[in-house]
């Protein structure tokens, strides 16, 4: 049985990767900051009980990292999903209006946590049959696509994360490790909003398409949910 991990699971685009793992007779370690508040994943782990196990982890919090990294110390982990990420609301649009408290938790979720989480767990990783870190990014972080200016929070914490992930890629090739970023495009979830584009369901169909796809020639690189590369 092939086992992925996934923060942010309590919702949305974590929650439909939890759906369809599951479904498709995967072990899934579903990560969510508050389980007894988590009511649909509580749901869908009582009608999956042998294929989803939930974990308190809060990205935020280094120590509960390393903790269930211990927990989980004899595991084989085939993908870890870094999708547990924030959009603060702040009144961030013009560059004299910055919300700077609001800034640094943007890096501490988006940025560092999937690297601590990367750093944790890549001896899990590393002795799966895959071997795939997969961090949940955005386009809003390329700097080529940035043709609206703004959003200077959640830009940058993005943008971060994509060149963390690019250094990750180069740093763990000699252990066999495929890292891949992906945007998930616009999705009708709490924080995409009900204007949003796609569905969760779309969304993560494809995503998981590219991660099935994702080779040792594509680590480091940034795809979209349809396989499209994303500029940086």
């Amino acid at each position: 049985m092939k086992t992925v991990l996934i923060t942010g699971t309590n919702r949305g685009i974590g929650l439909e990767f939890v759906r369809q793992y599951a479904h498709d007779g995967w072990l899934v370690h579903a990560c969510t900051r508050n389980p007894s508040t988590s009511d649909e994943l509580n749901r869908l782990a009582s009608q999956n009980p042998d294929a989803i196990k939930i974990h308190a982890l809060d990205a935020n919090n280094h120590s509960q990292i390393e903790q269930l990294s211990q927990t989980l110390s004899t595991e084989a982990i085939d993908i870890l999903i870094n999708n547990a990420g924030v959009y603060p609301v702040t009144r961030d649009t013009s560059f004299h209006q910055i919300d700077y408290e609001a800034w640094a938790y943007a890096f501490r979720i988006n940025t560092m946590a999937p690297l601590k989480m990367a750093d944790a767990f890549y001896p899990q990783i590393a002795k799966s049959e895959l071997k795939k870190i997969v961090t949940i990014t955005s386009k809003m972080g390329s700097v080529s696509d940035n043709r609206g200016g703004g959003s200077y929070v959640y830009r940058s914490s993005k943008s971060a994360v994509n060149i963390v992930m690019k250094s990750l890629a180069i740093d763990l090739e000699s252990k066999g490790i495929i890292v891949g970023l992906l945007h998930p495009g616009w999705v009708r979830t709490d924080m995409g909003g009900p204007n949003a584009l796609i569905s969760t369901e779309k969304s993560v169909s494809g995503m998981r398409h590219v991660i099935d796809e994702l080779t040792h020639t594509d680590s480091g690189r940034f795809f979209a949910y349809d396989g499209q590369t994303i500029p940086w």
